[in-house]
């Protein structure tokens, strides 16, 4: 039996990328970013249906993803690496024809010594201490580039996510003072980037959460609804315990239903006597410890038991979910498991 069925709304997710291509403006191209399989919901799906609605530059975490999303996309898209040219990739770099972000000197050397008539593309760090050429290694990385002209140069904006937060400004400073005056593609924001304004969209905007309905684009149409099969509905007595270590009494006679999901299917321990499923419009507390493969939820107020109840939906989306659980939307999208079965349909 499958832990659940999640229904994700293709449609949504193009509308969303259409909106977001919008605010974008209509000088700078509009990538996706579909790196973790897009966010937990199937990049062979996801990428052949934002490509039809107009996307042609896509990003990826790792090589690997790359190459499986060339074998479902064709060789008409470009598809960007964010880890760059690691050891032993070159070969899978060539093969699916994938353009690394070049994170240091040493990614430099190996890619233009493996590859040197292939495409490549810079990532600078100005300020978030994760990937990228530091701005005091940056000239002598250029010095080695030899002429060889980039794909793009683009940096990651930490603190996106707070307009008003002052690293947004000393990044685009940095940002501009490294690369202002080169002859290059440029592209420093992700979705909430491209929220705070034009002077962040360069040439190039890359959205990724906001595509599948997360926070910080408030505006997105919802893309995922998650429905739980119900195993087995028990009457308990006032007083008797559910779950593991008893972490809840039943205050009344109490209708129990058994649902077939649990912390392996990505529904966080954390939101044990917490989360809320639906019913319809009628909300549904989980009661006791969220289990490796099953939770209860006390569901006497229910005129009759139900066959199934709902996670995600219009009533719960992923940042209220993530919100519950002390986390944030991407964490819940990426961590929702194998077991539940997926459904692609286009309704927006």
């Amino acid at each position: 039996m499958s832990s659940g069925k999640l229904s994700i709304d293709l449609g949504a997710i193009c509308a969303n990328w259409q909106a977001l291509d919008a605010l974008s403006g209509g000088t700078c191209e509009t990538a996706a970013v579909i790196k973790a399989d897009a966010y937990g919901l199937g990049a062979d799906q996801v990428g052949p249906a934002l490509a039809r609605a107009g996307a042609r530059t896509f990003f990826v975490a790792t090589t690997e993803e790359g190459a499986a999303l060339r074998m479902a996309m064709g060789s008409d898209p470009r598809i960007f690496v964010f880890s760059g040219h690691m050891s032993g990739d070159t070969a899978l770099l060539s093969q699916a024809r994938l353009i690394p972000l070049l994170n240091d000197a040493a990614q430099c050397a190996r890619h233009h010594t493996a590859l040197p008539d292939h495409p490549y593309a810079i990532q600078l760090d100005t300020g978030m201490s994760r990937l990228g050429v530091a701005q005091q290694d940056w000239p002598d990385v250029q010095a080695s580039l030899g002429g060889t002209r980039p794909a793009l140069i683009m940096s990651h904006l930490a603190c996106a996510d707070e307009p008003d937060h002052e690293m947004n400004a000393r990044q685009l400073a940095r940002f501009r003072a490294m690369t202002d005056g080169i002859q290059t593609p440029r592209s420093l924001g992700a979705t909430g980037g491209i929220l705070l304004g034009p002077q962040y969209h360069f040439d190039l905007t890359r959205p990724g959460v906001g595509l599948y309905g997360g926070m910080p684009f408030a505006q997105a149409q919802s893309v995922v609804q998650l429905d739980l099969p119900v195993v087995q509905t028990r009457r308990i007595a006032k007083g008797a315990s559910v779950g593991y270590a008893n972490s809840w009494i039943a205050p009344r006679p109490s209708r129990i239903a058994t649902v077939a999901s649990g912390y392996a299917d990505g529904i966080l321990r954390s939101l044990s006597d917490k989360l809320t499923l639906w019913h319809g419009q009628i909300a549904v507390p989980v009661v006791g410890r969220v289990s490796m493969d099953l939770l209860t939820a006390d569901v006497t107020d229910l005129n009759e038991p139900p066959e199934m109840l709902t996670l995600l939906g219009p009533q719960q989306g992923v940042d209220e979910l993530a919100t519950c659980a002390g986390t944030i939307g991407y964490e819940i999208l990426t961590s929702l498991g194998p077991r539940y079965a997926r459904h692609w349909a286009v309704h927006a």
